[in-house]
């Protein structure tokens, strides 16, 4: 693969995209960045910034021109609450987005497509115990994934190898777990469970009480947002062309989560379990053997010493929001 000069990072606008953009400025790309909205804590560096909506095809024409990578992240998302009830839309916007995105690319003669698609793809016939056996590539057929969401990107994981075998247009595919860190969306309903519990305990009194939806005891990893952006560049740069999980095989609870929160807040904190909330599949881990075999790399940051800068980041919002008072500080 000849040097890469000129880049497009859709998402741009959102966390995982915002700190890719930074990312790949930082290693000399001249990058592009387009999003329906601009970051929201921060200006993006990219050196273009366009406000497109990408479920109109004439405008994923207008973002894909003139570079020779693609790193599509862009998609209606949000945590366990947001995906679990919204099928119609969210599978609607991304289905849109991924298979124009796609064609433009194409269209653009776009050298190489990163698409970033979901642990939501595995079947949950393999995720209904807490104990579960780390999720493998091959695992996501026979199919039964999430719906809405998880069935869109596994969907479009079809399309990226359809146009990668039939029409030439090399594609790299990732399948994230849990991405959380600083400047990700920490309320409003669409955040991703790490943030939440440090949002819950940062305005929790010591010695309160934190809700937490269902018993606490599913299990998930979560993959610090450093690893994630080095994982994408890796992968798209590598020449392995099928899904790799994206993900830490650090298997916790929620339960354990928030006690490790509330440590590094220095809090004392009781867990309230509301069973009527939706809390997703019982269990679920990323197994990393396909990804140290092809790429010789696998994240490596811990969740204790991700959570420290995460929940430091999203007590500093509520400062500033004024949200915090002394006695919760």
């Amino acid at each position: 693969m000849g040097e890469v000069r000129r880049v497009l990072v859709t998402g741009a606008g959102g966390f995982i995209g915002h700190h890719l953009v930074k990312y790949l400025v930082a290693k000399g790309y001249w990058v592009r960045g387009v999003d329906i909205k601009l970051p929201e804590y921060e200006p993006s560096p990219a050196h273009e910034f366009e406000l497109l909506d990408l479920r109109r095809f004439e405008n994923c024409l207008i973002a894909t021109r003139g570079v020779e990578h693609v790193y599509h992240l862009a998609a209606d998302m949000g945590g366990i609450g947001y995906i679990s009830s919204v099928h119609a839309e969210v599978a609607r916007n991304n289905t849109l987005m991924n298979i124009y995105m796609l064609e433009a690319s194409r269209i653009n003669g776009v050298s190489r497509f990163f698409f970033s698609t979901s642990a939501c793809v595995y079947p949950l016939y393999l995720q209904r115990e807490p104990e579960v056996r780390p999720l493998r590539e091959e695992d996501a057929w026979p199919a039964e994934p999430e719906e809405g969401y998880g069935l869109e990107k596994l969907y479009m994981e079809k399309l990226c190898q359809y146009y990668r075998e039939e029409l030439g247009l090399e594609t790299r595919v990732a399948r994230f777990h849990n991405v959380y860190g600083p400047l990700g969306t920490y309320d409003g309903g669409r955040e991703k469970a790490p943030a939440a519990i440090c949002r819950k305990v940062a305005l929790a009194q010591d010695g309160g009480e934190v809700e937490i939806w269902g018993d606490g005891e599913q299990t998930r990893s979560f993959m610090y947002i450093d690893d994630c952006v080095e994982g994408i560049y890796r992968i798209m740069h590598s020449d392995y062309p099928h899904p790799l999980n994206l993900g830490s095989e650090e298997l916790v609870t929620i339960n354990q989560l928030v006690d490790m929160v509330a440590e590094i807040a220095g809090k004392r904190i009781r867990k309230r379990h509301d069973l009527t909330k939706p809390q997703g599949v019982r269990g679920r881990n990323s197994d990393n053997s396909k990804i140290r075999q092809v790429i010789g790399w696998e994240p490596r940051i811990p969740l204790r010493e991700g959570l420290v800068p995460t929940y430091r980041w999203i007590e500093e919002r509520l400062r500033k929001e004024g949200r915090l008072s002394q006695t919760t500080a």
